[in-house]
């Protein structure tokens, strides 16, 4: 396993002003490409620029790919001496665990076209037996 590199906040907030970085639970992302793309708008990242943001990332709850899509992103962690040793807060999330998604099925396309195709039928078939 490679170790991250070691930041320390002065660093994150002396970086270069094109970048924008985050602090999550002493983990240091990246997320400067990330910016159009953000479903919150990249003013929410900018907003958190340079600073922890892992109370605000906690509240709003993301959903579990959310979370796998920061490991793209993550460039680092803070520094022992500099760490908070805040953990991710346990309970709400927008997303459901993987595991306990159900796929639900019905019928296929196809039968809807048939059973309106057939109706249509019947209805043109009435219809042209009255007028005749």
């Amino acid at each position: 396993m490679t170790e991250l590199k070691q930041f320390t906040r002065a660093e994150i907030t002396e970086a270069d002003r094109k970048l924008t970085r985050v602090i999550i639970h002493d983990k240091v992302y990246d997320v400067t490409p990330f910016l159009n793309e953000h479903p919150g708008g990249e003013e929410v990242l900018l907003d958190h620029k340079s600073v922890d943001a892992s109370e605000d990332f906690d509240d709003v709850g993301h959903s579990a790919d959310a979370q796998e899509l920061m490991k793209k992103y993550m460039i680092g962690e803070i520094v022992v001496s500099e760490r908070t040793n805040s953990a991710p807060k346990k309970g709400w999330t927008t997303g459901q665990n993987k595991t306990n998604q159900q796929k639900v099925e019905g019928p296929p396309i196809l039968f809807y076209m048939i059973v309106g195709g057939f109706l249509s039928f019947l209805i043109a078939a009435w219809y042209f037996k009255l007028g005749a």
